[in-house]
């Protein structure tokens, strides 16, 4: 167990705690089903996925003068210009379990980084704009735990929907065992229309 009272354990703890929960929301889903869309505007489990392996490849490789070992397996820099969703989703010769296994690389690549620089160590987000470039590792921890936890928000929401596995993670799902949840939901649902 980490020391969660040195500040940079602390993040890195919570940073791989929601890298963990991302790939538990995929277990046992078939690559169809991880592929999926679940909303209007296209998410998938798998593309959440993408997206965050891919955001901690550039927040902590180019940022911080590295380069991830592969970055063929990368969307690059030029393929948002032509396609804002290329990291959203799996394309065709990518599979589920390759995905993972390309997700947990990176965070190995990212944890180098965090490993091996103070959490004042200065960096460049070269796409942010001119004048908010520069920044610490410190705020990039926080910024890729934030953007993680958020899509791991939407990753629970899609999985919960399709086959109604809930919870924090496998072993302790933080969520009542044994609860009337459709009773619940119409208590919710009478108390919402009293307001309608």
């Amino acid at each position: 167990m980490a020391d969660l009272g040195d500040p940079k354990a602390a993040l890195h703890h919570y940073l791989q705690a929601t890298r963990d929960d991302l790939i538990w929301k995929l277990d046992g889903l078939s690559e169809r089903e991880a592929r999926l869309p679940r909303t209007a505007t296209g998410n998938n489990l798998l593309g959440v996925l993408k997206h965050c392996l891919n955001v901690e490849a550039g927040y902590f490789g180019p940022t911080f003068g590295r380069e991830f070992p592969t970055p063929e397996e990368l969307v690059p820099m030029h393929a948002y210009e032509e396609n804002p969703q290329a990291d959203w989703y799996a394309s065709e010769g990518e599979t589920k379990d390759g995905l993972i296994d390309l997700y947990r690389r990176v965070g190995v690549f990212a944890d180098q980084t965090i490993e091996q620089l103070p959490l004042d160590a200065s960096g460049r987000v070269p796409w942010w704009r001119p004048g908010a470039q520069v920044v610490t590792l410190q705020r990039i921890i926080v910024h890729v735990i934030c953007d993680l936890a958020r899509h791991a928000g939407h990753a629970d929401i899609m999985r919960e929907q399709h086959d109604g596995a809930i919870g924090l993670r496998p072993e302790n799902t933080d969520v009542p065992h044994d609860y009337d949840w459709p009773a619940y939901v119409t208590k919710l649902t009478k108390l919402a229309d009293r307001f309608g």
